[in-house]
């Protein structure tokens, strides 16, 4: 066969061997109506795109290329709600929650981080549960500290995080709430790359009354509804990529000020009652493809890994990291636990 010859033969070869693993992994895209909610659409990925790591859009208007799972159990974490699917973030995200649960346990008195939800595999709108989470910036912490063995794929289901809320108020419980709470919290709103930290405006209240520490990060842990079983990791997009969106910064005061009193007023958070002649309007997670960045129709469309290990955070088997835009920590995780089926949508 002459030199020509076989050139073209690879060329096609080569060709059609990327057509086949690209059907092989499924084009979301296809078979799907103009009209379907994006938030079916990403709720079906079983794994991510494997693209450079980028989060691209808003933390509740985006989608996540090259997105990375953290281990069910590390030395000092352990994930929560398996069957959900939620362990994967941008690389940076992943690492930070990882280098938070070691500090803590080394520094804060705090034995280990239960981790609850990141994003989705390909991160865009949830089936349920949040209108954030979307670009792989975000990450739900418990504040039930980590226990002293592993739980089983049916306790991470079954077990109710703790509440740091005196029942039916809006402040905390001293029989539950500890100094290492504080600690914990105070150490991952000092990361520079840590936009926001969510908490219960009762947590918020208890840390300005009572921490004594470096108070200068304090702004950054923000007052917000529901957040009185685990607080919210907000990381800033990461340096030099295109296409993200940060949140405006915080303000640089501690917000321990009349902005906190709000909260504490006769429930200012309840919703109004709608008029008779408003309309209704699209809620978040109502999204259509076309209302998110056209760069997620990519993102949805490429291809997955041929397994979930080769996309696990310092997994021994991601041969080359950086060729998903991120890098391996040294730690390689244990032998995972089963993990359950997936619970149907609602």
């Amino acid at each position: 066969m002459s030199r020509p010859r076989r050139i073209l033969t690879f060329i096609c070869r080569t060709a059609c061997a990327a057509v086949i693993a690209l059907a092989a992994n499924t084009v979301l895209l296809s078979g799907t109506k103009a009209d379907q909610p994006a938030k079916e659409i990403f709720g079906a990925a079983a794994l991510p795109a494997v693209l450079p790591a980028r989060a691209i859009g808003f933390y509740s208007k985006g989608c996540l290329a090259g997105g990375m799972a953290i281990a069910t159990d590390g030395p000092t974490w352990q994930a929560m709600r398996l069957s959900r699917n939620r362990r994967w973030g941008h690389p940076d995200l992943v690492a930070l929650v990882e280098r938070l649960s070691r500090d803590a346990a080394a520094k804060d008195g705090w034995p280990g981080l239960l981790v609850g939800d990141l994003a989705q595999p390909r991160g865009g709108p949830m089936l349920s549960g949040h209108a954030s989470h979307q670009i792989g910036l975000d990450a739900d912490i418990w504040l039930t500290p980590m226990p002293d063995r592993t739980l089983t794929a049916r306790e991470r289901e079954d077990i109710s995080a703790t509440s740091m809320l005196k029942k039916d108020t809006l402040y905390v419980d001293d029989r539950v709430w500890t100094p290492a709470h504080a600690r914990v919290l105070m150490r991952a709103a000092s990361y520079p790359e840590v936009e926001r930290i969510f908490v219960h405006p009762g947590i918020k209240k208890k840390l300005c009354d009572s921490w004594t520490g470096d108070r200068s990060a304090m702004g950054k842990l923000r007052p917000y509804y529901g957040h009185h079983y685990h607080f919210h990791i907000r990381i800033k997009c990461p340096p030099g990529v295109s296409g993200c969106r940060s949140q405006a910064s915080p303000p640089q005061s501690t917000g321990c000020d009349s902005s906190l009193a709000w909260w504490f007023t006769d429930e200012p958070w309840a919703p109004a009652k709608p008029e008779k002649a408003d309309k209704p309007k699209p809620r978040k997670w109502d999204m259509r493809m076309a209302d998110l960045p056209a760069a997620c129709a990519q993102v949805v469309q490429a291809p997955g890994p041929a397994s979930e290990a080769q996309v696990t955070f310092g997994s021994a088997s991601i041969a080359s990291p950086a060729g998903m835009g991120g890098s391996a920590s040294a730690f390689a995780p244990p032998a995972r636990i089963p993990i359950p089926v997936p619970r149907p949508s609602k």
